[in-house]
C-alpha cells in the first residue's frame, strides 16, 4: 500500500444470499408460488467492504485503500465465482480472507415482499463467519501484519460477539491511532457493554438498533422502554456521547432521513430521498456505512483534529444517503451497491 494512502480494514461476515421475491410472505402452513430466486454475494462485512471499495474507486483524488478480514468455506464454488470476484472488482484486498476446511460459507435466505415496498426478512446461517472468526488474537496479529496500519476498522454484528467486543476494546484504547466504526447490526442478544463501546469514533444504527443499544448502556433509563415511533434521536445520541464517549452518532431513519450528532455539539437531520421505486432494501444500510467510512477515512488522512470533521459531516452523511437511495432501487446485496461515479451523477459532486 502506498505511503500516501489511508487504509480501511473491514472485519466481518461473508455470505451467499438466496433471495426470494414474492408478492407476500406465506402464513403458517401456507405454500405460495414465489416470483423468482437469485443467488448472489452478500454478508454485512463483505457488503460494507464493497461499498468502501466502490466509494473510494470513484474519486480520482481518493487516497483510501480497503482490505477485508473474514472466513469462508474452503473450495466453495460460490466464493470463487461470486464473492471473490465482486470484492476484487471493487478494489478490496482479499488476501486475509481465510478458507476454512471445517465449516461452510455463511448463508442468508432473504424474502423480499413486493406488497411491503421491497422490505425484507432475513434468515442467516453463520457457518465460517462464526467458526473461522472466533480468535481475537489471531485477527489482531493479522491486522498488525499489514504493511500499513489501518486508519479505520469497520465492525458489525454478524461475527462472534466476543470477537467484535475484543477488537473494539483493543482499538478503542486511549492512544490507539486506529478509529473504530461500529454498526451493531444485528445487535447482539447479550448487548454491548459500555467498556467495549467507550471511545468508539463512529456508531451507525437504525432506529430499532439505537433503542436496543441505548438499553445496553443505560438499562434503567426510561428511554429504553420507549417505542421506536417515539424515538427522539437527539436524546439518544446525547446518551451515547455522555455515557460512552462515542464521538459521532448516526441514526438512519428510513424514509425520514439520517440524524447525525458529534460529541462537540454538531447535530442535524439529512432528509430522506424520494425514489421512484423501492425494489430491495437489503444492502442499503451497508452502502451507507461504506460511503460514510470512506469520507471519514479521507478526513483522517488530512491529520486534522477530529472536531474539524463537524464542517464535513453533513456532506458526508448526505452523500452516503444518496448512495443508499440508489441501492434500494436495485435487487440483491453487493450487486446493488452503486459506484461513486453513479453517486456523483446524482449529487452533482466532485
Amino acid at each position: 500500500m502506498p505511503s500516501n494512502t489511508t487504509h480501511i480494514c473491514v472485519v466481518g461476515s461473508l455470505n451467499i444470499d438466496f433471495a426470494v421475491s414474492t408478492s407476500r410472505c406465506p402464513g403458517p402452513g401456507e405454500t405460495l408460488t414465489a416470483k423468482s430466486l437469485s443467488v448472489t454475494a452478500g454478508g454485512k462485512g463483505a457488503n460494507q467492504a464493497v461499498a468502501c471499495g466502490r466509494a473510494s474507486l470513484t474519486s480520482s483524488d481518493s487516497k483510501v485503500t480497503v482490505s477485508m478480514i473474514g472466513a469462508v468455506g474452503s473450495d466453495d464454488v460460490y466464493y470463487s465465482t461470486l464473492i471473490r470476484p465482486t470484492l476484487e472488482g471493487a478494489g478490496v484486498d482479499i488476501k486475509y480472507i481465510q478458507e476454512q476446511t471445517d465449516s461452510h460459507t455463511g448463508s442468508a435466505t432473504i424474502i423480499v415482499e413486493d406488497s411491503a415496498h421491497g422490505e425484507n426478512r432475513i434468515l442467516v446461517v453463520p457457518g465460517a463467519n462464526h467458526a473461522g472468526m472466533d480468535d481475537v488474537q489471531k485477527i489482531l496479529a493479522t491486522i498488525e501484519s499489514y504493511p500499513q496500519s489501518p486508519a479505520m476498522v469497520v465492525l458489525q454484528g454478524e461475527i462472534p460477539r466476543h470477537t467484535t467486543l475484543g477488537l473494539m476494546k483493543h482499538f478503542n484504547q486511549p492512544g490507539n491511532p486506529t478509529h473504530v466504526l461500529f454498526n451493531p447490526a444485528p445487535v447482539f442478544a447479550d448487548g454491548v457493554p459500555v467498556e467495549a463501546l467507550s471511545n468508539t469514533s463512529v456508531l451507525v444504527m437504525n432506529e430499532t438498533e439505537a433503542v436496543q443499544m441505548q438499553a445496553c448502556i443505560a438499562p434503567d433509563s426510561a428511554i429504553g422502554a420507549q417505542k421506536t415511533g417515539e424515538l427522539k434521536p437527539e436524546d439518544l445520541a446525547r446518551r451515547f456521547h455522555d455515557l460512552a464517549n462515542v464521538k459521532i452518532v448516526l441514526i438512519t431513519l428510513g424514509a425520514k432521513g439520517v440524524f447525525f450528532s458529534t460529541c462537540t455539539g454538531r447535530q442535524g437531520l439529512v432528509d430522506g430521498i424520494r425514489v421512484p421505486n423501492v425494489v430491495d432494501t437489503t444492502a442499503a444500510g451497508d452502502t451507507f456505512v461504506g460511503y460514510f467510512s470512506v469520507a471519514f477515512a479521507e478526513f483522517i488522512a488530512t491529520s486534522a483534529p477530529l472536531e474539524d470533521f463537524d464542517d464535513a459531516i453533513e456532506y458526508a452523511v448526505r452523500r452516503a444517503n444518496c448512495a443508499a437511495a440508489l441501492c434500494v432501487q436495485r435487487p440483491g446485496a453487493m450487486q446493488s451497491i452503486p459506484t461513486a461515479l453513479e453517486v456523483d451523477s446524482l449529487t452533482g459532486s466532485r
